[in-house]
């Protein structure tokens, strides 16, 4: 895994600018009252999927943010697989999420804040580099990580206090 030490000042340029667009999206999630989470998928330079988390808005335990924007993307390109598709997402993805990359055939995964509940990347697990699966996903972890892991605990504090009263 690449850490934001280990990226050229080009490429950790590009990737603070497109983890803004995930914290935008992870914004449009914490307005809807959904754990703020968000996720762009981008190809080319340009974005072809977003997401949010819409568990709650759904009623779907599968609509985290990176399947949302995976499925936009898929959409968008007419096309299953991502292949030259880079997924930036504000929190390590979970188990679920990181299967989909596999499958999707994501190039690059960039995300923020580490997950050491449920992180399969590296804090819990690491499903992208399970010696059987047959696609490898790049990663380069804690881009942006302290707003990204902030918007997080900002709102799990938020919600413990409304659960007090």
């Amino acid at each position: 895994m690449t850490t934001t030490d280990e990226l050229s000042n080009d490429e950790l340029c590009n990737d603070e600018l497109w983890m803004e667009e995930a914290l935008r999206a992870s914004q449009r999630a914490l307005e809807a009252g959904e754990v703020p989470v968000g996720a762009v998928v981008v190809c080319d330079g340009r974005i072809v999927g977003r997401g949010w988390n819409r568990n709650i808005a759904d009623h779907d335990p599968t609509a985290h943010a990176e399947i949302v924007a995976l499925r936009d993307a898929g959409a968008a390109t007419g096309n299953h697989r991502l292949v030259d598709c880079d997924l930036f997402v504000t929190i390590e993805p979970c188990a679920m999420c990181a299967g989909a990359m596999v499958h999707a055939r994501i190039k690059r995964l960039i995300y923020g804040a580490d997950d050491p509940k449920a992180g399969a990347i590296q804090s819990v697990m690491q499903v992208l580099h399970h010696s059987q699966l047959n696609h490898r996903v790049e990663v380069t972890g804690g881009v942006l990580a302290g707003r990204c892991a902030e918007l997080l605990q900002t709102f799990f504090q938020n919600r413990r206090f409304q659960n007090r009263r």
